[in-house]
């Protein structure tokens, strides 16, 4: 690989939503931010909300959900700022997580790493099982896969 396109791969893409698996993986990601010298991305994803027949209820409940959401990437960026030093980069997207996390990796060349974490017990969840699933081959990044179950000091470690 060469020096330029060697130095445009410097993020490390996190899905942000309220799962203990997601703060392990923000963990991971900022830890090996701050020993490679690489920037992190915050992407968190609405859910398309349910047609209502009355606009405004929407409209209302669009408003909320992505006040929600902007609140989460906000907690989320403060968290991994206190280990990295730096804020991480946010988006907030709507639409079918799967679907926008595709879209940002094959987009954005700068991405290293789609960092997922794994729930710590049952199914490993839906975004865990489409992009290490067929996707898997296909990416033009790395995916890693964070255990939920995982400590804070070997996550420590192994950054």
């Amino acid at each position: 690989m060469n020096a330029e396109a060697n130095a445009a791969a410097e993020t490390f893409l996190v899905v942000v939503d309220d799962t203990p698996e997601c703060a392990k993986a923000m963990r991971f990601a900022a830890l090996r931010a701050r020993h490679t010298g690489a920037r992190v991305l915050a992407l968190h994803v609405l859910k398309p909300t349910q047609f209502l027949q009355w606009g405004s209820a929407q409209q209302d409940i669009e408003e909320e959900a992505e006040q929600l959401g902007q609140a989460l990437l906000a907690a989320t960026a403060t968290e991994a700022e206190a280990l990295t030093g730096q804020r991480p980069e946010t988006r907030l997207l709507r639409g079918r997580a799967s679907e926008a996390v595709l879209e940002v990796v094959t987009s954005d060349r700068s991405i290293r790493a789609l960092v997922l974490g794994a729930a710590a017990k049952g199914k490993p969840g839906p975004l865990v099982d489409f992009f290490a699933g067929e996707r898997a081959g296909s990416l033009p990044c790395m995916v890693m896969i964070i255990p939920g179950g995982i400590s804070d000091s070997d996550l420590d470690r192994l950054t």
